[in-house]
């Protein structure tokens, strides 16, 4: 179990900006695809894809020195980047920097909205994916596991969610900034996934009573509006009467925007001068950028918000850095345990050729 194997690469909030990372995102069948693909590779012993709305990660374990350069070509030619191009926002870390650097993703120190709670559920999930595809092996698993109580801990001691860090709960803030009194304003929400879900319990904790729901799945869409105690609206119509909504929240997993600038500028004419709010949840963009020019049409994506967020990240700074030093000392007792395991599976590999000449498979349990 050599931990200098461990690797990571991929790209990030941090140089990639909203309209990159939408270039980058894959779909589900496209992700399931470079998987199999990379798993089976032989430079590549072990592999996890961590992919969210700010991140597209590949957390892996070399068999050779080729197996980091591999993954990005391979993702590079999935997603049509040039080398040169991918390079300027490349993240690419090795052994102790890349272990980490996955602590501090779980525990949501390195996300947009610092101390956000989605990231520590998204990374279980990643490596529960890699694990039921027969691509997580024991470097990955024990790493992996102690990233998962390092966050635990850091969240239980520190402060550092303490605050409204949630992407829903910046947006409905931010709704309350454009319209003030929340109560009589219609909400209409788009996709039926997850985070649309959320957004949508926080208007409802602010009073809202009137959300609509619209999306292609028909039979979820309906699961969720009855949960809410919300109407629901067909897919089709969504842009037709999008002028009858004060907030529509647009958190689809489309591959290409669901609402048109076009679309938009109609419904504000049709609203004789109130303002109306988009909230783009989406990666790729569920509302197209030109919606932003519309007069009286407020859009405002992931990015936006975040940079939202950060206004009150001052406050948490002090938690961060306790954080960061919580997490380096954890970083620091795990590469020490790994290279303790490494020295001993090397001299039981010593002592087996000392006494057959050969160099069998390391004993059984040598790396539990």
């Amino acid at each position: 179990m050599n931990a200098e194997s461990f690797f990571v690469i991929g790209a990030t909030h941090h140089e990639a900006p909203i309209s990159v990372r939408e270039k980058l995102a894959l779909t589900a069948e496209a992700e399931l695809a470079l998987h199999r693909e990379l798993a089976a590779c032989p430079a590549v012993s072990e592999l996890a894809i961590l992919s969210t709305c700010n991140r597209i990660e590949f957390y892996g374990v070399a068999a050779d020195s080729a197996a980091a350069a591999v993954v990005e070509h391979r993702f590079r030619e999935q997603v049509g980047f040039e080398a040169a191009e991918f390079a300027s926002i490349r993240l690419r870390l090795e052994g102790i920097a890349a272990v980490r650097h996955l602590f501090e993703v779980a525990a949501g120190v390195d996300s947009q909205m610092i101390g956000e709670n989605e990231i520590f559920g998204q990374v279980k999930e990643a490596y529960a994916t890699a694990a039921a595809r027969g691509s997580a092996g024991p470097l990955l698993n024990r790493i992996f596991q102690k990233a998962f109580q390092a966050a635990k801990h850091v969240r239980t001691h520190t402060s550092i969610s303490a605050g409204q860090v949630s992407v829903a709960n910046v947006a409905v803030d931010l709704a309350q900034n454009v319209f003030g009194n929340l109560a009589p304003l219609r909400v209409l929400l788009i996709g039926a996934g997850e985070i649309g879900e959320k957004t949508a319990r926080a208007f409802q904790s602010r009073g809202v009573s009137r959300l609509t729901l619209s999306s292609r799945r028909l039979e979820k869409t309906l699961a969720i509006a009855e949960g809410l105690g919300a109407g629901t609206l067909p897919f089709e119509q969504r842009e037709s009467q999008l002028a009858d909504f004060d907030v529509a929240v647009c958190a689809t997993a489309a591959p290409t925007a669901v609402i048109s600038a076009v679309s938009v500028s109609s419904a504000v004419r049709r609203r004789a001068g109130r303002p109306l709010l988009l909230l783009d949840l989406a990666l790729p963009r569920d509302v197209e950028a030109l919606a932003a020019e519309v007069p009286n049409a407020f859009l405002y994506n992931l990015d936006d918000l975040a940079a939202i967020a950060s206004e009150n990240r001052t406050a948490r700074a002090s938690e961060v850095e306790r954080c960061r030093q919580i997490l380096g000392e954890r970083t620091e007792f795990l590469w020490r345990d790994l290279a303790a395991r490494a020295a001993v599976e090397a001299a039981a590999r010593r002592f087996h050729t000392d006494k057959s000449g050969e160099t069998p498979l390391p004993p059984a349990g040598a790396t539990s």
